[in-house]
């Protein structure tokens, strides 16, 4: 699949089908208080469709991504009118109340999506987006600040490949900070980066995937040291990293992977993991000089993937369609690229 706006199309309608539908509907944080406990368009005013909040800000995500890419497409004026309905000042002041009573709400998965939101709009030349980058200001400036507070204290990585998991959050936030050229963030992510998994070596490939994995963690950790190593130095870092990837064993433990229950939440996760898997393999060979001997191997697991990833990816089931096409057009628009 290549994207053209036949396809963008598809997606678009699969968002403006989730945004406003509030139920079902899932939520994991602390109840403080009473105020805690409200219907998610009152917690959550501006981002509380599709199942979760993280969904609903990336669904928004590619309602602007699309319309971007796709400036004469029909999908123009109801991509925009969702977004315009969504991006008031009361709405985003109904979000900062709620990051206030829950600063670390969806931290770090859910912020780094909508710091990319706010990155894809502030890129966006058009004047309407602009009026957009200026409502949002206020949640994007709580977002990243909240952000940089998790990261300064966070001690550990999370080395799952679920919504808590480290190393793709920070390739979001990273790509979102250089953009924005807030390098006390870009300082952090560095050296934070570098302290997690800078002396990491043979990784245990074969434990992967992890339980219900939409990302994987080590490859996810490959594409942030390409994003903060020279080439040089990724190439070494990668070697000693992944020294299997030369192996016949690496292609059998990299297939792609298939959802026995399409409709079951959790197993959708792996349609998920079979796209991040291709962008993040497409963003290890970016970062690898073109003499590497690992670039074929790579480049052919990559389209295994891709390929694999995109069959059937504009199903209207819920399970899948609340969400998964954000990684698909991440993957086909090449975003982690930051084209």
């Amino acid at each position: 699949m290549e994207i053209d706006v036949a396809i963008a199309t598809k997606f678009v309608q699969l968002v403006l089908n989730c945004i406003n539908q509030e139920y079902p509907h899932n939520n994991v944080f602390w109840f403080e208080s009473d105020e805690d406990i409200k219907p998610p368009r009152e917690l959550t005013p501006a981002f509380y469709g599709c199942l979760d909040w993280h969904s609903a800000v990336h669904g928004h995500w590619l309602l602007a991504r699309l319309a971007r890419y796709f400036p004469e497409a029909e999908f123009q004026t109801t991509a925009r009118e969702a977004l315009q309905q969504t991006l008031t000042s009361e709405k985003i002041q109904g979000e900062i109340a709620h990051l206030q009573r829950c600063p670390f709400f969806e931290c770090p998965y859910g912020f780094s999506w909508l710091l990319q939101l706010a990155m894809e709009l502030d890129e966006w030349s058009d004047a309407q987006a602009k009026e957009w980058v200026s409502v949002l200001e206020p949640l994007e400036t709580v977002v990243a600040s909240n952000f940089h507070r998790w990261l300064q204290r966070l001690e550990l990585p999370d080395r799952t490949g679920g919504h808590f998991h480290t190393a793709f959050p920070l390739c979001l936030a990273l790509d979102w900070a250089r953009s924005k050229n807030k390098e006390n963030l870009v300082n952090l992510i560095d050296n934070k980066a570098r302290q997690f998994y800078l002396d990491d070596k043979n990784y245990p490939f074969q434990f992967e995937p992890l339980g219900y994995d939409f990302v994987s963690p080590c490859l996810a950790e490959a594409d942030l040291m390409r994003r903060i190593l020279s080439p040089a130095d990724f190439t070494n870092w990668l070697t000693d990293f992944l020294p299997q990837l030369l192996t016949e064993e690496v292609v059998q433990l990299l297939q792609p992977l298939q959802a026995a229950n399409p409709n079951d939440y959790l197993q959708s996760h792996f349609r998920g993991l079979n796209l991040s898997r291709a962008w993040m393999l497409e963003g290890i060979i970016s970062g690898l000089p073109d003499s590497d001997s690992r670039l074929d191997r790579l480049r052919s697991i990559a389209v295994l993937h891709r390929q694999f990833g995109l069959v059937d990816v504009a199903s209207d089931r819920y399970a899948t369609s609340h969400w998964l096409g954000t990684f698909a057009i991440y993957l086909l628009t090449a975003r982690g690229l930051c084209r």
